[in-house]
């Protein structure tokens, strides 16, 4: 049998992990993204060279024989960052884990213990492969030896053998130090010859075979200059072909026949992976964690009558649907689970039990559930309440780790290492082929999501309390759940006469414009089609190409706002697209959505979903309904009281964000505008221009609206230069002076990015986190988006908090004062209740009252409110 041995370059891989990696935290705090990088390598390595023998080679320090002939050799280098500095300490004792040998020797680099060992091993009959980002390396290369150096990363190689290095350079692998002489490597701060680059060396080697050759023929060398420089930089070039060279004769003290490898120890490898969070790792391991290996095999009953027993204490239900809409879906079982067992509940059996049912609605059992939102709404619909909701798995999972978007419970399970159910896509199918399994898988399913729910509990209770979040949690986002479970299951009424009116008007305007949009053109065609509005444009009316797609002319909507003084059929086309959005997506969409028995819509509030902790909602999007056109508002004027003498009451926060901003950022100028009850944007526009109040003129105000906002979502000078139709040395000039006038805005920026890049991540008010890993990436605008990401997420963040505050403080309020009034809607800044006419005056002091003490701030928070017979007219 050949023997093979692999010679890791083990400082080099650790550096290209790290930095092609963000920068990874497990749960201790301790970065991990060289390690998982190097762990990766090391897997793959071990799969696809299947080594007899193997080393791991690290630098022992900074200085080595090579800094006697060059003091300044690698000089210049950045200091290794901290980060990856404390992870070396676990690759190395990953490398013991995993049973392979690692050598570092005083005075000397990884390199020439893999030059000396790779020689041995040749001589001793062996195949080597060589593995490092380095490609100093590749002048290794024989026919026994292949140096593969990594690329793109970390994952993938290119192999340098003798063949490939004549194909690449048209030199032998023992040329690659005479071309480093030559031309120098600024990485190790080996100077070579100045003006000497990669091509001029190769060709003179070509020629001459080695520097000390072209320096014994430097008269036969063409070119002046050439000649020049390489007899005033003769020692230099010999010198750094000295350096260049690896040292095949280090004196190690390592044996081949010592560094065999024999496989790892599974169980040491294990307990390494779990210290440090690898789950991933894990699983691919076949390597379960010790919680998972005691409980894979979970036993469950199906029941066919509930008894007490199964409905004690602490006992976890799920409610089990397949349809993603709860409020019209089906409910296909119940699962249980408690210390005395597993339990799967038909939906027959559990609805008929008065047992349950009284359980359900009994305020002193405590329940553990997943998405109790979803569990509370499915029960309403058939006439139950369901109470006593102690922890929600989904809610303290996203809080945890708001990035994780699967609302899948194998998901969270397995970010947890508690990976003992399938996803629901496993079981039911997706799609078309979705189905209800037959009734030992769903029972075997579902109360298998209850045992899980029932283990994640305390696993997830610590880590909140760990990470301070434990009352973001209990204070806030669980009873936030019941009343947006509340909110939904009375749902909004819709007048469907006045939105098919509408419709109806729509459909005219659009007629209209066609016919106008067809005249213009000159013949008729399908506006809808980009292949044939394209020709119409560019073709016909032979307007200026913006942007070409693989399929012909672009006419998306940033290329017609360029074209718009161009042709006035462009500004017609436009406003055609705008109104027929409206009309597919608005009106035909609303009344898709409306209720049968009820007439409103229910829409879904997503809880657990935005990366800053806003809310936004599905079936329909309430969010999205536009303002912008007059159009767009009149949709607003569907949505009406559910009761005679009604109204709609709406009120919503006066520049919540720029108030946030102000208190976060502590700039006295900005909390002096507020506290003072000033108009921020002309206070800002007095700053920024240097003018008196009455001088501010409404273009001035509209531009420091523009910065005011923008500095909100961290805008960049191309981004305000956009917005407002200057140039981007004009925006970038109005960002500085902004800055120069809320210096305290421009600090909390610096901060929070520095902050950011040291933690991971970024706080709200309420210890709401965002982590951002890209803050560290090398790639420029990666890391740019996430420094905007880290300056506006605490802001943004931390005004979702305060509405959702003032929203469990609304819903206490109306219950105890015993009003009718009840909160329907929460859109961005904005709450809307509907409310009998003589509770209106009670409302319009209660409401921002409460909504302007939800959180005290340094600024006073505003509330604007107004009231009507629709939505509409209640702005």
């Amino acid at each position: 049998m050949v023997k093979k041995l692999v010679l890791i370059d083990g400082n080099s891989i650790a550096y290209r992990a790290f930095f092609a990696l963000p920068l990874l935290n497990n749960d201790k705090g301790i970065h991990t993204n060289a390690i998982y990088g190097f762990t990766n390598i090391l897997t793959k390595i071990l799969e696809e060279e299947k080594p007899t023998h193997l080393l791991v080679a690290f630098d022992a320090g900074k200085t080595t024989f090579r800094h006697e002939t060059f003091k300044e050799y690698k000089g210049g280098r950045q200091k290794t960052p901290p980060e990856l500095s404390e992870q070396f300490p676990f690759i190395r004792e990953l490398l013991d884990a995993y049973g392979i040998a690692r050598y570092e020797l005083e005075n000397y680099e990884a390199d020439d213990i893999i030059g000396t060992l790779a020689k041995k091993a040749e001589q001793d009959g062996f195949d080597v492969k060589v593995i490092s980002g380095d490609k100093d390396l590749t002048q290794l290369a024989t026919e026994k030896v292949t140096v593969a150096i990594t690329r793109k990363g970390i994952t993938e190689v290119d192999d340098y053998t003798p063949e490939m290095i004549r194909e690449k350079y048209g030199l032998s692998p023992n040329q690659i130090i005479d071309m480093k002489g030559l031309m120098g490597d600024s990485s190790d701060n080996i100077p070579g010859v100045p003006g000497v680059g990669e091509k001029t060396a190769i060709k003179l080697l070509k020629q001459f075979g080695t520097v000390e050759k072209l320096l014994e023929s430097i008269d036969e060398v063409s070119g002046k200059k050439l000649k020049e420089k390489l007899e005033q930089y003769q020692e230099q070039a010999v010198m750094s072909k000295e350096l260049a060279t690896i040292n095949c004769d280090a004196p190690i003290t390592v044996e081949l026949d010592k560094i065999e490898y024999n496989g790892f120890d599974t169980q040491a490898v294990q307990a390494i992976y779990k210290e440090l969070g690898f789950n991933s790792l894990l699983e691919k391991l076949g390597g379960a964690t010790e919680e998972q290996e005691e409980i894979s095999d979970i036993s469950y009953e199906i029941v066919e009558d509930v008894t007490d027993e199964m409905l004690t204490n602490d006992t976890a239900i799920v409610v089990e649907m397949l349809e993603e809409n709860y409020h019209t879906g089906e409910i296909i079982g119940f699962g249980l689970s408690n210390e005395t067992g597993n339990y799967f509940v038909s939906t027959e059996v559990a609805l008929q039990s008065e047992r349950f049912k009284k359980w359900v609605e009994d305020e002193t059992k405590a329940k553990i559930v997943y998405d109790g939102k979803k569990a509370f709404v499915a029960l309403k619909w058939r006439g139950l309440t369901l109470k006593g909701i102690q922890f929600d798995v989904l809610l303290s999972s996203y809080i945890l780790n708001p990035s994780l978007s699967s609302d899948d419970l194998a998901t969270v399970g397995k970010e947890h290492a508690l990976q003992l159910v399938q996803s629901d896509e496993a079981v039911y199918g997706k799609g078309a082929k979705r189905h209800v399994p037959e009734i030992h898988e769903l029972a075997e399913h579902v109360s298998r999501k209850a045992f899980v729910v029932q283990q994640l509990k305390e696993r997830l209770e610590k880590q909140l309390k760990e990470n301070e979040q434990y009352t973001l949690f209990h204070e806030l986002e669980l009873p936030l759940s019941i009343i947006l479970a509340e909110m939904e299951v009375t749902g909004v009424r819709v007048d469907q006469n006045r939105l098919q009116r509408m419709g109806e008007d729509l459909q005219k305007q659009l007629s209209d414009l066609e016919g106008k949009i067809h005249e213009l053109a000159g013949e008729s065609f399908n506006i809808n089609s980009p292949k044939q509005l394209g020709v119409i444009l560019f073709e016909k009316l032979e307007l200026p190409v913006i942007k070409k797609t693989k399929t012909g002319y672009s006419t998306s909507a940033d290329v017609l706002e360029k074209l718009k003084d161009q042709h006035e059929i462009v500004e017609l086309i436009l406003h055609y697209r705008q109104l027929g959005k409206l009309q597919s997506t608005y009106i035909e969409g609303l009344l898709k959505v409306i209720h049968k028995g009820t007439s409103k819509v229910h829409t879904r509030f997503n809880q657990a979903l935005t990366q800053t902790g806003r809310l936004s909602s599905t079936d329909p999007n309430l969010q999205n309904i536009p303002i912008r056109l007059e159009e767009g508002r009149k949709i607003r004027e569907a949505f009406v009281p559910s009761e005679e003498d009604w109204v709609i009451f709406a009120a919503d926060y006066s520049q919540i964000e720029l108030r946030v901003l102000a208190h976060i950022s502590g700039d006295e100028n900005l909390i002096e505008a507020f506290r003072e009850d000033r108009d921020i944007h002309t206070k800002t526009a007095m700053d920024v221009f240097h003018v008196e109040e009455e001088d501010v003129t409404s273009n001035m105000r509209r531009q420091a609206k523009a910065v005011n906002f923008g500095i909100v979502y961290g805008i960049s000078d191309y981004g305000l230069s956009q917005n407002l139709g200057i140039t981007r040395k004009e925006a970038g000039k109005f960002i500085e002076r902004y800055f120069e006038s809320f210096q305290g805005v421009k600090e909390y920026m610096d901060d929070i990015v520095q902050e950011a890049k040291q933690k991971g991540y970024v706080t709200t008010l309420m210890q709401r986190r965002r982590y951002i890993p890209e803050i560290t990436s090398r790639n420029f605008n990666v890391r740019s988006f996430a420094e905007r990401t880290a300056m506006n997420t605490p802001i943004q963040g931390s005004a979702a908090d305060i509405i959702k505050v003032a929203m469990i403080h609304m819903a206490k309020e109306l219950k105890e004062k015993g009003l009718k009034s009840r909160l329907l809607l929460q859109v961005h800044d904005e709450l809307i209740f509907e409310a009998p006419k003589d509770e209106v005056h009670i409302l319009e002091e209660l409401v921002p009252n409460v909504m302007e003490k939800a959180l005290e701030l340094k600024v006073p928070l505003k509330v604007d409110y107004s009231y009507g017979p629709s939505w509409y007219e209640a702005k």
